[in-house]
């Protein structure tokens, strides 16, 4: 019998379709820097806080963090970058499956490292989640792959881990999710091979979000229709 009282979304690349967006402003913000970037290491360190992935970057190429400075100028390329991009899509059939969660009493949450400040207005107006039920960058110290981001978002739903369902596109994302000691299923709607979100341990994989909504929302139907036979 499901048991399932919580959903813990990714945004970028589950929610919306806004990868190929990040994946332009990141190739774009270090090649202002003089850094070419592999456009695969937008979806190889999604959900790393922007902070995160600058450092990341920096040790890789100077051996060293960046400076604050360095931080503040880059992030902000991006965040301008970002605004001058088209408005990213719904992913397909997502709002069904929220809004589908909620009618059935299943709560829903999102968790991203993002901290741009038009988050919570935007998924507020398109899906309906309130300031309480987001947990983003500037919500933690530590971002994906660390499990705090979970943690957090465990802790506000005031569920138990086994009661709980992560949905994610990254591997770093799933990564966390399995840290946070939570079931994780993992959409593969970016460039990155399967291999990169099965090595996580995710427990569940699925080609599109068309097919993870058909596959859950079947799922809570069977359910409902074994409580209705047992009463």
């Amino acid at each position: 019998m499901i048991k399932w009282r919580a959903f813990f979304f990714d945004m970028d690349g589950v929610l919306y379709d806004s990868m190929p967006n990040h994946e332009y402003t990141w190739t774009k913000t270090f090649e202002a820097e003089e850094i070419l970037l592999d456009p695969r290491e937008a979806y190889i360190n999604e959900g790393r806080t922007g902070r995160g992935m600058i450092n990341l970057i920096f040790n890789r190429n100077f051996g060293r963090d960046a400076s604050e400075d360095e931080i503040e100028r880059i992030y902000s390329r991006k965040t301008r970058l970002m605004r001058e991009c088209p408005v990213a899509p719904l992913m397909p059939r997502m709002k069904q499956l929220v809004d589908y969660l909620r009618l059935h009493g299943i709560a829903a949450y999102v968790v991203t490292g993002s901290k741009q400040p038009s988050l919570i207005d935007k998924l507020w107006r398109e899906y309906g989640f309130d300031k309480e039920h987001i947990v983003c960058g500037a919500d933690v110290k530590r971002g994906k792959p660390d499990p705090e981001p979970y943690q957090i978002a465990l802790q506000r739903s005031g569920c138990r881990p086994q009661e709980c369902v992560v949905v994610e596109n990254a591997p770093l994302g799933v990564r966390a999710a399995k840290a946070a000691g939570l079931y994780c299923i993992a959409v593969n709607t970016g460039k990155l091979d399967n291999s990169y979100l099965t090595e996580e341990h995710c427990d569940e994989l699925y080609a599109s979000t068309t097919e993870l909504t058909v596959r859950i929302i079947g799922l809570l139907n069977d359910n409902l229709a074994s409580d209705f036979t047992e009463r």
